[in-house]
């Protein structure tokens, strides 16, 4: 398994730095905002009879002509709001935002959607050839067992640092700015059905709840459950983003995320974390990417899939091949864009994953 060290390395680099995935503003059929709006606007009405899971993965890529708000995204293990197009999450995005931080602790007065300028970076050279060599390379070392085998009562703990780029309007003038580098806890039971999110500047000091009665679909034990088999495995990702998948978002983009969303805030089996690497080997149009620098300042080599103008890169160590965090890069802008290519619209990094006795409790702790 890549389990990220609980040393944490001090920003850098950060001219040049979430979707969680690329997801792209475009001109829809007539009616087909409204549908979308409606369907949003159902499954948010859904979401608020049981407690959210909350994201701070943004969908920000918009042209100057049709600027957007910051969207705030659901569970991504969830794959409901990542798999619609960026016009419906816009539509309903105020909404989001405002239904889904408010189930624990004082929100206090600051915000993690700062006014900085756009985060950009150097876009590092891809090379389809070298993808399948590296994911072999890289499931290899996920199939180390010595990480410690949670059981039953105990949480997973995962520490993260994000920050993601967004389109600011204020009257008549739009802006691509990018919030502050901020901190992120998250706490899982091994079901599912409880746990606890603590993010700077959204969730004020005691967080938010996590328990509900839908189980966590990331979490350990369903993970356990998947197939190990990479051929079954991307079979199995296929028909679930499938039955979910907006048809406007490309299917091998839609399964590359779903197996995305499964790595990052996540503690699989040391088997299953390897089938994910092999089954993502087998999508069409994975790219190796030589250099890619993760929200801490971190280099490493990468795992990538370009879709609509963006790439979604999983970063990894260039040593140890251990999962640092992802990002998302606008490679192609096009004509009118506020996001120009180097853009870093989501940007994440694993600082510390652990098994701990209790909810809200942190490693070494005593509970």
């Amino acid at each position: 398994m890549n389990a990220s060290p609980s040393h944490r390395p001090h920003p850098a680099e950060w001219t040049e730095t979430q979707s969680l995935l690329p997801s792209a503003e475009r001109d829809l059929p007539a009616g087909r905002h409204q549908f979308h709006k409606e369907q949003m606007m159902a499954r948010i009405h859904e979401d608020l009879r049981t407690p959210s899971r909350t994201s701070s993965r943004t969908s920000s890529r918009t042209s100057a002509t049709s600027p957007v708000a910051p969207v705030k995204r659901s569970n991504p293990f969830l794959r409901r709001t990542i798999l619609l197009p960026a016009a419906a999450l816009a539509l309903a995005g105020a909404v989001v935002g405002g239904l889904a931080l408010t189930d624990g602790g004082t929100q206090d007065d600051t915000t993690a959607l700062a006014t900085g300028p756009a985060l950009t970076t150097r876009i590092g050279t891809a090379d389809a050839k070298g993808a399948p060599q590296l994911l072999d390379r890289i499931s290899l070392a996920a199939a180390d067992t010595s990480a410690p085998t949670p059981h039953k009562g105990q949480y997973i703990y995962i520490a993260s640092k994000v920050a993601d780029t967004y389109i600011k309007t204020v009257g008549d003038k739009s802006e691509a700015v990018s919030s502050e580098l901020h901190s992120r806890q998250v706490w899982n039971s091994l079901d599912g059905r409880d746990g606890w999110l603590i993010e700077a500047g959204e969730t004020g000091d005691k967080g938010i709840t996590l328990k509900g009665n839908t189980p966590y679909t990331g979490a350990y034990n369903a993970l356990a459950a998947l197939p190990t088999d990479p051929a079954a495995l991307l079979r199995k990702i296929y028909q679930e983003s499938d039955a979910v998948r907006d048809p406007e978002v490309p299917r091998d983009q839609a399964a590359f995320v779903a197996i995305g969303d499964l790595l990052f805030e996540s503690y699989p089996p040391a088997e299953v974390g390897a089938a994910l690497y092999k089954a993502a080997a087998k999508i069409p149009g994975v790219v190796a990417v030589d250099d890619a620098v993760d929200a801490t300042g971190r280099h490493g080599v990468a795992i990538a899939r370009e879709s609509d103008g963006e790439r979604t890169e999983w970063i990894f160590d260039k040593k140890t091949l251990r999962f640092l965090g992802e990002r998302v890069v606008v490679v192609k802008a096009k004509a009118g864009d506020l996001l120009k290519a180097g853009t870093v619209t989501h940007t994440s990094a694993i600082t510390e994953r652990a098994v701990v006795d209790a909810n809200k409790q942190l490693p070494g702790q005593v509970s």
